[in-house]
């Protein structure tokens, strides 16, 4: 496939009117709930996503993409003048950018962080349209085996990647297995788990109702108990010769820029590994390369370049596994997946030959949204600071408004509004037991996907479950799942032993 012919019916696409307004309500929107302590993309995602039900599917990815890039611009915002992360992407920003806006210089911090993030996307973006096509036609080759193999690979990389309790993703992982059953089986019709006969569960257990319960109601809840005081905001205004000095002072840091943009795409592109450790890493590197590193964590500027553009580019490039193999790289790519699924649409190879126009428009978005988001994000800085200043009782008030209206509009059942604040609450529990509920959320979307795939071997191969390491492609996934599965053990020998504590 020749790329440049699919791109420009891309921008045919996603530059149209309605397309283009979108993209700014997306970006704006984004930014806004990015700059809200508490509230990240993949909050704002769920909360945003049964309203895409009114447009077209490309129109609702484009706008769900606008979103996601959105707030990893806005998580900045919070970290440079509350000291507060909007979201986890953005805690490295907080090391350099507070202390900086404590220095008088908030300003030159925000433009700072405009600017890396936009130069992470740009860089991200020309990699994303480069791979997408060799990605896509290396897994035209999956068959049911291959698609197993990959969903199981998928699960593993969140025990030995994720970063998190590994037991504990294995728990959610397992927990969000047995949520995916609930309804109709798929070959033989009969119903299972259904409670009691209760017919509401004969449909079984929408992704998009955990995904507002647990990234909505639940996080609320979480924030209402820890948000005891609201915190200082630093005022911050950018004026036409400040934006001058930055950009000339941002000029210098291309080094670090182009470093942050790289590592920040292909280690996004690894499954569970996301924008988090990506902009930590790019922030350990800047900091052990640079010349001045004495200043790092007093208001250097460079600590704010590399983890801004390696958060961005992490968060663009977690969008090409998910696209190409429908493997998600990131909790938010893992609730476009499902967005993707309850459109009719299946991520995977054959999007990019049966629908063209959704793949190709979502791609071009990304261009356009980067370009309004820089926009954007500098010119609304002071209506950024006034929300900052925002009672918290009353965004909470308006989340949980949307988060119902959200969840009974598609399916118009006051069960799933009762499923809704059953897993709020369940996500405020287990947030507070410190569980991922991210390996819970993609369970739920892949595993109808795993144990379709998981039958229909068995079925091919009469029954022969060495199937999944007879053929080349599903074996070497099998292996990298055992290896990533094994990695929490490893790790756990290797650790060496703690010495026994004398007693006097």
């Amino acid at each position: 496939m020749d790329i440049f012919p699919l791109l420009a019916e891309g921008f045919a696409t996603s530059l149209s009117p309605l397309n283009i307004f979108i993209v700014l309500i997306g970006v704006t929107v984004g930014l806004f709930i990015g700059a809200m302590p508490g509230l990240g993309s993949v909050n704002g995602v769920a909360i945003v996503l049964p309203l895409t039900f009114v447009v077209p599917p490309a129109s609702a990815i484009i706008l769900l993409c606008a979103i996601y890039y959105g707030a990893m611009y806005g998580g900045a915002v919070s970290s440079i003048l509350l000291g507060i992360p909007g979201a986890s992407t953005a805690v490295a920003t907080t090391f350099d950018g507070r202390p900086m806006a404590q220095k008088g210089e908030a300003g030159l911090a925000l433009i700072a962080a405009a600017v890396a993030s936009f130069i992470g996307g740009t860089i991200s973006v020309i990699l994303f349209t480069a791979f997408a096509i060799p990605l896509a036609d290396l897994a035209l080759a999956f068959g049911p085996a291959e698609e197993f193999a990959l969903v199981l690979l998928a699960f593993t990389t969140f025990v030995g990647l994720g970063g998190d309790d590994a037991l504990k993703t294995i728990v959610m992982i397992c927990l969000g297995l047995v949520l995916s059953t609930v309804g109709l089986d798929l070959i033989s019709g009969q119903p299972r788990l259904i409670f009691g006969d209760l017919p509401g569960f004969y449909s079984g257990i929408s992704f998009l109702v955990l995904a507002i319960g647990v990234y909505g109601i639940g996080e609320i809840l979480y924030t209402i108990e820890t948000s005891k005081k609201s915190p200082t905001v630093t005022a911050a205004k950018i004026t036409f010769s400040e934006l001058g000095a930055g950009l000339r002072r941002m000029n210098k840091l291309w080094k670090t820029m182009s470093m942050g943009s790289f590592l920040g795409f292909f280690v996004g592109m690894l499954p569970a590994a996301g924008a988090t450790p990506a902009a930590l890493m790019a922030y350990g590197i800047a900091r052990t390369t640079s010349k001045k590193s004495e200043n790092f964590g007093k208001g250097e500027i460079e600590g704010v370049a590399a983890p801004e553009t390696a958060n961005n580019a992490a968060s663009t490039g977690s969008l090409l596994p998910m696209l190409t193999l429908g493997i998600p790289g990131s909790p938010t790519t893992a609730l476009l997946l499902g967005g993707m699924v309850m459109w009719g649409l299946v991520p995977g190879p054959m999007l990019f030959i049966e629908q063209p126009d959704f793949v190709w428009g979502m791609i071009s978005s990304l261009y356009t949204a980067n370009v309004a988001a820089v926009l954007i994000n500098l010119a609304l800085i002071p209506l950024f600071v006034w929300a900052l200043r925002m009672p918290f009782t009353v965004l909470c008030s308006v989340v949980v408004v949307l988060c119902i209206v959200g969840g009974f509009a598609p399916s118009q059942k006051i069960h799933d509004v009762w499923l809704i604040a059953a897993f709020g609450i369940l996500g405020y529990i287990l947030r507070k037991a410190d569980y991922p509920l991210a390996p819970l959320v993609l369970a739920l979307v892949l595993g109808p996907l795993m144990e379709k795939s998981f039958r229909q071997s068995l079925v091919m191969e009469q029954g022969n479950v060495f199937v999944f390491v007879e053929r080349p492609l599903s074996a070497t996934f099998m292996v990298l799942a055992l290896i990533f599965f094994l990695l929490p053990l490893l790790k756990y020998l290797k650790k060496p032993a703690k010495k026994p504590v004398a007693v006097k």
